[in-house]
């Protein structure tokens, strides 16, 4: 959105962030939403100067408190960001290793 990103994608064997090189987690994505069943690939890093600095560029485009991480599809490819309103949005759908298989 506000930032210039890396032309590089995340190598599907060893998935990182464009904007901050941290591994991306396993988020399995929300019943009957757009991005169908399944799961996509998300930074959570707190740090990630992607989601760092969504707050002010969303605050001051849309006068809006959100922010956005860096979201990839595993089937096509496709990155964007996935809107989030705290820093714990969405955490509670992170995919475990336990979680893996299902």
């Amino acid at each position: 959105m506000g930032r210039t990103v890396r032309k590089e994608k995340p190598s599907a064997e060893d998935p990182r962030c464009p904007h901050c090189g941290a591994a991306l987690s396993r988020w399995r994505t929300p019943p009957m939403s757009s991005w169908g069943e399944g799961w996509h690939w998300v930074c959570f890093n707190d740090a990630c100067p992607y989601f760092v600095e969504g707050w002010a560029w969303m605050a001051t485009q849309y006068n809006v408190h959100a922010s956005y991480r860096y979201r990839l599809d595993p089937e096509t490819d496709e990155s964007g960001p996935l809107p989030v309103w705290s820093a714990d949005a969405h955490k509670d759908r992170i995919v475990t290793e336990v979680d893996k298989g299902s």
